[in-house]
């Protein structure tokens, strides 16, 4: 198998648990979450710096990166490790949500969906066989199965044509798919409906993939019915592989996710809000840009250790903010993405010292996202 996965420790309280994921790339210790370089690049950071927060593994988009710059360029080029020049692990999405999220510019069958670019209104064809084609050109170390998301709410029977394709397009991605140095996981979809949704892992399951996608959730729906969904379904997921849910990175979410047994999380949220000027602080967000931090010769969070804490002031950020410097929302981005990397190595060591459920208990007492 291209890749391997260890449990290290369980943890007695909770579903929470360490594992080593390893990938030709290298290892990574999870829980882990998976900055996102959507176009081979998390926006404004270079390599080292994403490094330098603590960052592993970076997940690429291949929706994007199929259409600019192309995938036959990205394997002209060696590779997408060696384009972006990152020498750790990758993992690139199927393309799957940006297309169904393209809402009228695309058209679904059985076969694959048709759609329009965002970017020239230029029309095209994606198919789990295109969608592994495109990924086994961009190699990555971790690729994703094409699948139908749906949007939430959504009625039952919506969820289950959805979820019956979803696994229909896996068989098809694990018949095209024959790189033998990436390892191609299933997602899991079903809406918020219980049987469709033990139903696609049951399935999934059997196709035995080296890991899984939990797919459709954090699309709209209140915390506590995603909290219910993994209650259920991740018991009903194999528990030697790695499981992954797809698109949260909130603080409260990833802890909660960890605590129902989840071992891979990645999301745009950390990068793109500090490009708005908010921040993370132990205390919950901080929006820099604000009046009343004018004159505020504070750290963004006094008890955090990345570049811009140790060297800079809200008072200067919101400063180069309000002044549309670039390096404004460069240092909101290295400490956003710093503070979540070092909220997973706080959560590994709280599973590894046996304390995690009381650290989880005791950072939601005190981090407040309203």
């Amino acid at each position: 198998m291209v890749i391997g996965f260890t449990i290290t420790k369980e943890d007695g309280q909770s579903r929470a648990r360490l594992g080593l994921l390893n990938t030709p790339h290298g290892t990574v210790q999870t829980p882990i979450f998976m900055p996102v370089g959507t176009q081979a690049t998390v926006k404004t950071m270079t390599p080292g710096e994403v490094r330098d927060c603590g960052g592993e593994l970076v997940l690429s988009n291949t929706y994007h990166l199929y259409l600019r710059p192309g995938h036959e360029l990205v394997a002209e080029a060696g590779g997408l490790h060696k384009f972006m020049r990152w020498d750790g692990p990758i993992l690139t999405d199927s393309g799957g949500f940006q297309v169904f999220s393209l809402g009228p510019l695309r058209k679904i069958t059985d076969q694959g969906v048709t759609f329009r670019s965002h970017i020239d209104g230029s029309e095209h064809f994606l198919s789990p066989e295109k969608s592994m084609e495109i990924q086994m050109a961009l190699g990555a170390d971790v690729v994703m199965a094409f699948d139908e998301c749906i949007p939430y709410p959504c009625n039952y029977e919506q969820a289950g044509v959805a979820m019956e394709r979803t696994t229909r397009w896996a068989e098809r991605c694990r018949k095209r798919h024959d790189r033998g140095d990436q390892a191609l996981f299933g997602i899991i979809q079903g809406g918020m409906y219980r049987d469709l949704r033990l139903q696609s892992a049951a399935e999934l399951a059997a196709l035995d993939f080296p890991g899984y996608g939990i797919g459709g959730l954090s699309v709209g729906e209140p915390k506590p019915m995603m909290y219910e969904v993994l209650n259920y379904l991740v018991p009903a997921m194999p528990r030697n592989k790695p499981r992954y849910l797809m698109g949260v990175g909130s603080p409260d979410c990833l802890l909660e996710g960890v605590y129902r047994g989840v071992d891979m999380f990645d999301c745009v949220l950390p990068t793109r809000i500090a490009r708005n000027g908010t921040v993370f602080t132990r205390e919950g967000k901080l929006v820099v840009r604000n009046a009343e931090y004018a004159r505020d010769f504070r750290p963004l969070d006094p008890e955090c250790d990345c570049y811009t804490c140790r060297n800079f002031s809200r008072a200067y950020i919101r400063h180069l903010i309000k002044a549309n410097e670039v390096l404004g929302i460069r240092l909101t981005t290295i400490h956003n993405l710093r503070f979540v990397l070092r909220l997973m190595e706080n959560i590994r060591e709280a599973i590894a010292g046996g304390y995690f459920v009381e650290y989880k208990d005791d950072y939601l007492r005190r981090f407040k996202l309203d």
